[in-house]
């Protein structure tokens, strides 16, 4: 398998990604995406919001402030409670988050001890400090948010948001009422983040800033209910149940259907987005066997949830959550229905009901860490290594080259592609070197087919094209190539 490194190099080298401010060394945990990146990552929202937000007729999409007043995150527990184990060196004075240092060291999954369990840990197992080997001090607890001052006078306290959810929340009365909605009524979100983590490392997979798009799903608790779940009830998942973990066991195949009979779901709405998005993670590529679903055990799981499954990748160092799903019940707008003192319950054909809340939160990031890690084809008989995206992902979905760079090839070359950007199809132009390194470097960055015009196209109007995968090529009129690459956005080519 390849590793995350070598992903890392190539988005380098490629100008994909590379890391903020680079030019003055930069600072851990930020990252731009470059030109190829920046299309692959919204293309990645755009098929999101196709398949979670477009196709649902009561899911409303919003876009909130980066900056919170502090007064949301006090009623939502982040001011008290956001917040990461650290454990300071002695001598360098270096700070390591104590939970990673530990199951780095002895591979044991420590989340949710406490800093005196975290500290003892670290005692017994005498580990120490990685950067130069001293002594560390006694685990201590640090608040992960980017704190801000809010106008000239710095009056008022903000805080860049941790996490995309309470904008949804705040607005949720609005939007219910503008919407004229009814329950169940979804309200989604694509936008920025941020933590002050203590270790941002593997590439974008931990990060300061990141991107989430993420679907707060309020439901009525009267209703063990999902109209839609006759739709995924049969399709099957990978799950490492909480029985499994606690016993050493192994991940099982089983459907949403029998899952939510079993009683292992607490709701159907969870069932029903676990089903769409590992079918949705396969459709990016991401083969089957490197994804699962892990129940968390009850020391992680917050005390107001009732189930939280989080969808992982697997890397290679390791699976790592890409999508939280969590049934959060009412403890969200119950909380800021008292600080906030205002009303946010909603009235139904059964009375009066405050909203319950299902929510599956995407990490674009670690979505994209794992599209291109999955995608990656190392390719010696080839000669180069490639990327295989999926053509609704991929950066470009065609190059265009003419053959030799005179005779008119260019010009009539140059007439294919403003028709094809015309026609909305994500295309370039290439026409240095030879046409084998213009493969290359189109396979490179994962483009699906390369479009060849020749002294035949002056003649019959007819193109070549190469297929990425298997290398083979076919002869097409210029008219049919709209319907062509149409066909392969929908998988039909």
């Amino acid at each position: 398998m390849s590793t995350l490194k070598d992903v890392q190099t190539v988005c380098l080298t490629r100008g994909i990604i590379f890391p903020t401010a680079e030019i003055y060394s930069g600072v851990s945990g930020f990252f731009d995406y470059g030109p190829i990146g920046t299309i692959l990552k919204q293309k990645l929202i755009k098929s999101w919001r196709e398949e979670f937000v477009k196709s649902h007729s009561n899911i409303f999409e919003i876009d909130g402030s980066t900056v919170l007043p502090e007064k949301v995150l006090e009623a939502s527990g982040h001011l008290e409670s956001f917040v990461d184990p650290i454990a300071q060196c002695k001598k360098c004075k270096s700070i390591h988050r104590a939970d990673h240092l530990i199951e780095d060291k002895t591979g044991k999954f420590v989340e949710g001890k406490t800093p005196k369990e975290l500290t003892k840990i670290i005692e017994k197992e005498k580990i120490k400090c990685p950067s130069c080997k001293g002594g560390l001090m006694d685990v201590r607890v640090f608040n992960l948010m980017l704190k801000t001052d809010i106008s000239p006078t710095g009056g008022q306290t903000g805080y860049l948001r941790p996490e995309t959810a309470q904008n949804i929340f705040t607005a949720f009365n609005r939007v219910y009422r503008t919407t004229r909605s009814k329950l169940p009524m979804g309200i989604a979100q694509v936008g920025h983040s941020f933590r002050n983590e203590i270790s941002p490392r593997n590439f974008i997979v931990r990060l300061r800033e990141f991107s989430q798009m993420e679907i707060e799903m309020f439901i009525d608790p009267r209703e063990k209910s999902c109209e839609r779940f006759d739709e995924v009830k049969d399709i099957q998942i990978n799950l490492v149940t909480q029985e499994a973990q606690q016993k050493k066991g192994k991940m099982i195949k089983i459907t949403v259907g029998e899952a939510f009979e079993k009683g292992i779901l607490p709701d159907p709405w969870i069932g029903y987005f676990l089903a769409k998005e590992f079918e949705f993670y396969k459709s990016l590529g991401i083969p089957e066997d490197a994804l699962r679903f892990r129940h968390m055990l009850p020391e992680e799981t917050p005390h107001y949830s009732e189930g939280n499954f989080d969808l992982e990748i697997k890397f290679d160092f390791g699976w790592k959550e890409t999508v939280g799903n969590a049934y959060r019940t009412d403890h969200d707008l119950k909380s800021h229905m008292k600080h906030a003192n205002v009303k946010l319950d909603v009235q139904t054909e059964k009375g009066k009901v405050l909203p319950h809340v299902v929510e599956p939160s995407f990490g674009i990031e670690r979505t994209v860490a794992g599209i291109l890690l999955h995608n990656y084809v190392e390719d010696k008989e080839r000669g180069w290594d490639w990327f295989k995206f999926p053509a609704k992902i991929a950066p470009y979905l065609a190059g265009v080259f003419p053959l030799v760079r005179k005779d008119g090839l260019p010009e009539k070359a140059q007439d294919v592609i403003e028709d094809l950007k015309k026609e909305g199809f994500d295309v370039f132009y290439d026409e240095s070197g030879s046409i084998g390194k213009r493969y290359a470097r189109a396979d490179e960055i994962g483009t699906p087919f390369a479009i060849t015009i020749d002294y035949d196209t002056l003649k019959d109007d007819t193109v070549t094209i190469r297929n990425r995968d298997s290398t083979k090529q076919i002869r097409i009129h210029i008219k049919d190539l709209r319907v062509f690459l149409e066909a392969a956005l929908r998988g039909l080519e």
